[in-house]
């Protein structure tokens, strides 16, 4: 992986800082001792460099000049020269740390090693030309070869690992940022698995969660090319070995999977070595072609809910593969379980709203079908004996025919998906408001002020929906012949009351919404638009006088 230009950015800011703290520190070594005149051109060398180096991070530190930062090879023609001209091996050592860094940023530690053996083996050949040749002085030369390869292996080490570390953030970023609800479910889960396959080069990725309300597990597979929409395949939670692997404990690898096998792992909880790694079963290797893989537990409220494992890899998977798999498990945990609790909260908005639907329907339109089709059938045996009276009551019918179509069409436009927001709220209730009035003859006060209102564009919508739903009620059920609407924001909440004056609900009191629930009462649809934006729903009934709905919602 290489990290993006971002964190590219950042690492080249790391080699411009380490580039002035090792020039001042190679500068302070030659002028410990005073300035002698074997050391002057050293000096001079390093002070101009560190000069350069000065206007460089300048430069790079200004948006608006933004120059290129200085490329890895001046500092290994700056080590070159200085090898000839450094009159000691500290000073030396300085500059050439510089490098090790620099070439454990930019280049493989293979490379890296190389740099440092060639180092050594020069600085060994010019320490045995200035010095002559004493068996005592061998030990000193060991020391020093020695410490200079350790010490640039150690220092590219650590540059390496900051770009490793730094590859490694911005991939975490990535996947998450692949993870958005405006993407869905099927679609995020592909970016990821095929995100996935490709940075570990494997053949396939899998997603598999354990759904345990539906008592399904759900798999998603993608393999490393996959470009079309992907859908999840249901199995029953006793069919999941296969993917869950028995333990959900353990973050096992299987390299070779046939026979005894090679395969190692730990237990996520203590890291507990596993002599004996769970296995997937060998009929579903067979089925699935699985030669290698590794698997990984995410979580759920603390407790493991699923795998993600990876098939086939083009090379032996390794520990370390291992160990950043499970960190990329846990990374994308809460991400994936808000995607699983989004789908759970759609599909029973999706339930309710079809319940709500096929109960407007059955209460409503089918109900007048029904009626319809019983008064043509008496209507018909009629004619022959009465036709003005059989007239007559077909344009009864025909005007009742004729409120139900307008009926439909109300309940078709509500079923239209609606942007409503802080700024509009109001208007649109007003117009509907007159609306309202105009097709019932049913007067209606409507107090509200959207100036200073701020409610999120869902909790509008939901709020427009439950007046609207109330007033069809009214209009439908109540008999009345007045209408009070109140909406205002209160601090960190907003209130929306509906009172009327028609003949009230069949019940007398004051219910909350669970109450109702407990009781079968009250209007399904309010109760839950309500919960789905976390309100709170009051109803007071005096049968015969009114009833008052009241919806508060927390903001904060």
């Amino acid at each position: 992986m290489k990290p993006h230009a971002t964190e590219r950015r950042e690492l080249e800011r790391q080699v411009t800082l380490a580039r002035l703290i090792f020039l001042v520190m190679a500068s302070m070594d030659l002028l410990d001792n005073g300035i002698a005149p074997e050391e002057r051109t050293a000096i001079v060398f390093v002070a101009a460099y560190l000069v350069v180096a000065v206007l460089a991070a300048i430069l790079e530190s200004v948006d608006r000049w933004r120059i290129p930062p200085l490329p890895l090879w001046v500092d290994l023609l700056a080590l070159t020269v200085f090898l000839f001209l450094a009159p000691s091996v500290i000073s030396f050592w300085f500059l050439y740390l510089l490098v090790a860094f620099g070439a454990g940023i930019h280049w493989d530690m293979r490379r890296v090693v190389i740099l440092a053996g060639a180092v050594t083996f020069a600085l060994l050949v010019r320490t045995v030309l200035r010095q002559p040749l004493h068996w005592p002085q061998m030990v000193s030369w060991v020391a020093l070869v020695v410490g200079t390869f350790a010490a640039g292996t150690g220092a590219g080490f650590l540059g390496a690992a900051q770009r490793r570390h730094a590859s490694e953030h911005d991939f975490l970023a990535r996947l998450s940022g692949m993870l958005k609800v405006e993407h869905g479910m099927a679609e995020s889960m592909r970016q990821v698995l095929v995100a996935l396959a490709g940075a570990f080069a494997s053949e396939e990725a899998v997603l598999a969660y354990g759904d345990t309300d539906l008592e399904r597990i759900f798999i998603w597979r993608a393999r490393h090319n996959e470009t079309g929409r992907i859908m999840p395949e249901s199995l029953p939670s006793e069919k999941g070995d296969a993917y869950l692997l028995d333990s959900l404990d353990a973050t096992v690898c299987w390299n070779v999977m046939e026979g005894r096998g090679e395969g190692f792992g730990w237990d996520r909880r203590d890291g507990r070595v596993l002599l004996d790694p769970p296995r997937m079963p060998g009929v579903s290797r067979a089925e699935m072609h699985v030669r290698s893989l590794m698997a990984a537990t995410f979580e759920s409220h603390g407790e493991p809910v699923g795998r993600l494992l990876l098939l086939n890899g083009q090379k032996k998977f390794s520990r370390g593969d291992l160990r950043w798999l499970e960190r990329i498990t846990r990374q994308l945990g809460p991400g994936i379980e808000n995607l699983f609790l989004l789908r759970h909260i759609r599909v029973r908005a999706i339930e309710s709203e079809r319940g709500r639907i096929a109960h407007d329907l059955h209460d409503g339109i089918l109900q007048t079908l029904l009626s319809f089709l019983i008064q043509l059938d008496v209507l018909r045996r009629k004619l022959p004996e009465s036709p003005d009276r059989v007239a007559t009551e077909l344009a009864g019918l025909q005007q009742t025919l004729r409120h139900e179509s307008e009926e439909l069409r109300r309940l078709v436009t509500d079923l239209r998906p609606l942007r409503v927001q802080s700024a509009d709220l109001v208007d649109l209730m007003r117009g509907f408001g007159d609306r309202f009035r105009g097709e019932s003859g049913v007067a209606l006060d409507l107090l509200a002020d959207s100036l200073g209102m701020q409610v999120p564009d869902r909790v509008c919508r939901e709020l427009f929906q439950i007046y609207r739903e109330a007033l069809h009620n009214i209009k439908k059920h109540a008999n009345a012949t007045h209408v009070v609407v109140k909406l205002w924001q209160q601090e960190d909440k907003v209130i929306l009351v509906v009172d009327d004056n028609g003949q009230g609900f069949s019940f007398a009191g004051r219910f909350s919404s669970d109450e109702l629930d407990r009781l079968r009462l009250g209007p399904i649809s309010i109760k839950e638009r309500t919960r789905t934006i976390g309100g709170v729903l009051t109803v007071e009934s005096n049968p015969g006088h009114g009833a008052r709905v009241t919806v508060e919602v927390p903001l904060s």
